[in-house]
């Protein structure tokens, strides 16, 4: 299992991104996938999900109405638009999916983001 992140980067707060996670190594179509966010010093947070389809998602108060998770089942890709972005948004993000027998979490490298003025 491979999963590779890209796309984060130093914003201002209002501004917006979006970041990808490029998947390998298993059946992507068939697994719901998460993006996680951790800020120095913080635990590791859920900010979310998305189910196999694309048909449900699921997000925190703390980013609701402003980060949006989607995914292309033909590239094996999962996306996360984050807009009206603040600084306490500011982390390293990554990808996420629970996988294998006995089932474990497997996590991308993480891409930085960084909301300052």
């Amino acid at each position: 299992v491979q999963l590779v992140e890209s796309g984060g980067g130093l914003v201002q707060p209002g501004g917006s991104l979006r970041l990808s996670c490029a998947a390998s190594g298993f059946t992507f179509r068939r697994y719901v996938m998460m993006w996680y966010r951790q800020a120095p010093g913080k635990e590791r947070e859920l900010v979310a999900v998305i189910t196999t389809a694309g048909d449900s998602t699921n997000y925190p108060d703390s980013v609701k109405g402003r980060f949006t998770i989607s995914r292309d089942n033909d590239k094996n890709t999962v996306y996360l638009q984050m807009n009206s972005l603040k600084p306490e948004d500011t982390a390293v993000y990554y990808c996420n999916v629970r996988w294998g027998i006995p089932v474990r979490d497997y996590w991308g490298q993480g891409t930085q983001v960084t909301v300052s003025s």
